[in-house]
């Protein structure tokens, strides 16, 4: 019988592709339910198979419990004063136990043993198969259509996985049919009673990624990078990429020999039009780009939103924003930035408007004459803090400003500055940033000095000469130097 044993968990090891210890596990519970029937009583039951020998033995088990009043199942408790009778060491809450006869494995009733291991076999499969797709997630995967339920789509993945695409995540209008084999992208993977069910995506922007790392061998060879992608799912789909090798052309590649590639990816996402655009590391130039074929006259960037002003040619504006602005809400999602398209008459319209509002700024606070205020304005001054704290070489180089202006036009400045803080005004940008107080050499009242100066991160200390420093109070030349070129030190890092 002990042979036996090893034999059936060599057979059925091989056979299902599972662990040994699986099909022991799994013996060993179908002893222990073949044995409890040999009771009348509701008895606690352990069955230890020799995993070298075949040999096994059979134990009842007790817990042990505080006193005789704590017992709930007189068949598998036993007070903590009978246990240490039994054994002294026993302490509360554990288990002792008593070898009873083991029964033969030759009469374990067949059904009870094939249903406990076949049970065994199946949880076992199931969590390699789960355990397989769950180092899958975020990738490209193939299944076929099995049947339609609710608006949603049931796909067979083989191994008796099943994955499903929800009506939100599926291409709006495609034809689908019983058989047909889908792309898809796996988003989720949860342990379900039957078996691991997998949550799949036919609109997600990943999928595009993955379909044309298929299609373009230069991609998967790292020749050529992928930067993003936005999608309106079955109409419309826009993808950046970058050469990693100058002698390649990025759109030319995943365009392909008469658009063979792209035109196979578009095939497979319902005849979805796919843009192929170059990315830049510059913001401006990579919104240009995105926004073609529409011809852009004007960009105007707000760095602290995040977002860009497009103008146009009145004749491009529905060209540029799309038909239900799926180009430039396209645009807004490949980019990161928010946009906002308008006529170049608007656009001159708003600039007008600014500047105006710019120039009463600077004749109501700093109480100078309309010339010098427009004169600010032309030059891209925009604050009261830009021109208290520029250095002095960027006001002098405007012709019309000499010496005496220019001490004059920042100390008018500045007292304003004074003013609004001491009314409790203060401007936020008055603060020094966190990466200039964690720099070696700066304290925080050190950093409050620089900031009153316009020095707010390390960049702007890094571009600062020593010169300028040494005339703020309590800084002497060798501390400016010192500071100048710790705050360089990411710059030089950076080359």
């Amino acid at each position: 019988m002990n042979k036996e044993i090893l034999m059936v968990v060599d057979a059925v090891s091989h056979e299902k592709g599972v662990d040994k210890e699986v099909i022991f596990q799994a013996l060993e519970a179908a002893l222990v339910m073949a044995t409890r029937k040999r009771y009348s009583e509701d008895i606690a039951v352990r069955v230890v198979i020799d995993r070298i020998t075949g040999e096994y033995e059979s134990f009842r088990v007790w817990e042990v419990v505080e006193n005789e009043e704590s017992i709930e199942f007189p068949h598998r408790q036993v007070s903590f004063s009978k246990a240490q009778d039994q054994s002294p060491n026993t302490k509360l809450g554990e288990f002792i136990e008593d070898p009873i006869g083991s029964i033969e494995f030759g009469r374990i009733a067949a059904q009870t043993a094939k249903q406990v291991i076949v049970q065994k076999i199946r949880e076992a499969e199931q969590a390699q198969i789960f355990e397989i797709y769950r180092n899958q997630i975020g990738k490209m995967i193939v299944g076929v259509v099995k049947r339609t339920t609710q608006g949603n789509i049931i796909l067979d993945f083989g191994d008796n996985t099943e994955g499903i695409i929800l009506r939100e995540e599926m291409i709006p209008r495609e034809t689908v049919r019983h058989g047909d084999r889908l792309r898809c992208y796996l988003k989720d993977v949860r342990g379900e009673g039957r078996g691991p069910q997998l949550i799949v995506s036919r609109v997600a922007p990943e999928l595009l990624i993955e379909l044309f790392k298929l299609e373009v061998p230069e991609i998967s060879e790292n020749r050529i990078e992928i930067k993003g992608a936005a999608r309106d799912p079955g109409v419309r789909a826009k993808i950046a990429v970058k050469t990693n090798e100058s002698r390649i052309d990025p759109i030319g590649a995943c365009v392909g020999m008469r658009g063979s590639r792209v035109q196979a990816i578009s095939n497979e996402l319902a005849g979805e039009r796919i843009d192929i655009v170059l990315w830049d590391e510059d913001p401006t130039r990579f919104v240009i780009n995105v926004m073609a074929p529409a011809e852009i006259s004007s960009i105007v960037v707000d760095e602290e939103n995040h977002s860009m002003d497009i103008a146009v040619a009145e004749e491009n504006l529905s060209q540029a924003i799309g038909r239900s602005g799926q180009n430039i809400r396209l645009a807004t999602q490949l980019t990161g930035w928010s946009l906002k398209v308008m006529t170049e008459q608007e656009a001159g319209e708003i600039g007008e408007a600014e500047n105006e509002a710019l120039q009463k700024l600077f004749t109501d606070q700093l109480n100078v004459e309309k010339e010098i205020a427009a004169i600010l304005v032309h030059e891209g001054f925009s604050s009261i803090e830009e021109i208290a704290y520029v250095p002095e070489q960027e006001l002098l180089a405007i012709d019309e400003f000499d010496q005496e202006i220019v001490k004059d036009l920042r100390g008018r400045a500045r007292d304003v500055l004074l003013s609004h803080s001491m009314n409790g005004e203060e401007s936020q940008t008055l603060q020094p940033n966190q990466d200039l107080l964690t720099l070696e050499g700066i304290d925080k009242v050190l950093a409050d000095k620089f900031a009153m100066v316009g020095i707010f991160t390390r960049d702007d200390l890094a571009e600062q000469a020593v010169d300028d420093l040494i005339e703020i109070e309590g800084v002497d030349r060798e501390q400016a130097a010192r500071l100048i070129m710790a705050a360089r030190e990411a710059w030089f890092a950076n080359e």
